[in-house]
């Protein structure tokens, strides 16, 4: 591990073995320096990272771990994700008091951690193993977390990924994109990083018109396959407008999984068809868009509880259990702003 800053794309860790614990606690220290969080809660996530990459050692199966900043209302913190396929457990908010123990160890564990951070989310059931995310912010900061979270994941031996995501709200529009990057490695990154900086820069229009600019942006990449999504509350729906291989749905409680179109093309290459569709947005609904880095077989449903979680950790579960090693991946959960 070096010690160049940590981009706002974060660092993977695969944690095999107690090893990578002094590697996952620099790399958040230096983080923590780098954002200026302030040497007690620099402090306080040494412990965290301590923490969480033990859990893994000890119990995960394919453990893996996110280290990256994040950025809300102006200030700027450290959130961690842990991924594993280990045994799980039945009760999570059991398994994180202090002296609750299911490996004959103390139990402290996850107690400290959620002692020592502003935010805590997870989710876990026995057999299919567990999913933490935590925030530790400067003294004082409380930031919400946003309506609209997700992650992306290089393919398997590349550092960066041609996948990924942005969140933005323009004159009140509440707008998501992913982005998949033609290919993958730096020349896929550089596609999807121009399609992100043009989507923050990109007039409040549609979505429709929105994926035109970042069309019109991009003639100077390789291109990519992307969605725009716009949650409007007050009318009740959601609307969408997506060009190749970007797999999107709603998901309500009560109804059937919701796909969405996309229509063929590539961004940034030739003319493409563009067009938006609307689609019904009711109160509780989720939308879950991906690349074709993860599968569209998975359903919520085979998740007893996942749906009330946070929008973080629903993707992270389904990034672990449909997400293909074989390319890179990345999923975005958004809920109707509050």
């Amino acid at each position: 591990m070096t010690a160049d800053p940590v981009s706002d794309h974060g660092l993977w860790f695969r944690v095999e073995s107690g090893s990578a614990a002094s590697a996952v606690r620099r790399a958040a220290e230096r983080l923590g320096r780098q954002l200026d969080i302030g040497d007690p809660r620099i402090a306080d996530l040494a412990i965290v990272a301590a923490e969480l990459t033990s859990n893994l050692v000890k119990y995960a199966e394919d453990g893996t771990l996110l280290l990256r900043p994040v950025r809300r209302a102006g200030r700027a913190g450290v959130e961690l994700v842990t991924i594993d396929s280990g045994p799980g457990m039945a009760d999570l908010t059991l398994s994180s008091r202090d002296g609750h123990s299911t490996a004959g160890t103390l139990g402290i564990g996850l107690g400290s951690i959620m002692r020592q951070t502003d935010w805590f989310d997870g989710y876990s059931t026995p057999g299919r193993g567990t999913v933490l995310a935590v925030r530790v912010w400067p003294r004082g900061a409380h930031p919400a977390s946003s309506w609209a979270e997700g992650l992306s994941r290089p393919l398997t031996g590349e550092s960066v990924s041609g996948d990924g995501y942005a969140v933005r709200v323009a004159e009140g529009r509440h707008q998501v994109l992913v982005c998949d990057g033609l290919g993958h490695g730096p020349l896929a990154a550089l596609a999807t990083e121009a399609a992100q900086a043009a989507f923050r820069a990109a007039p409040a229009a549609p979505p429709d018109e929105v994926v035109r600019h970042l069309h019109r942006s991009m003639s100077h990449t390789r291109g990519a396959a992307l969605a725009v999504a716009e949650l409007d509350v007050y009318a009740g729906l959601l609307r969408y407008a997506g060009l190749g291989n970007i797999a999107a749905s709603v998901v309500a409680v009560g109804e059937r999984r919701r796909r969405l179109v996309s229509l063929p093309g590539i961004a940034g290459h030739q003319r493409p068809t563009v067009r938006a569709y609307d689609y019904p947005f009711p109160p509780g609904a989720s939308l879950v868009m991906h690349s074709d880095g993860v599968s569209d077989r998975w359903q919520l449903d085979d998740y007893p509880g996942l749906a009330g979680r946070g929008a973080l950790v629903v993707a992270a579960t389904l990034l672990r259990d449909a997400g293909l090693r074989r390319d890179d991946a990345c999923v975005l959960v958004a809920r109707a702003p509050s």
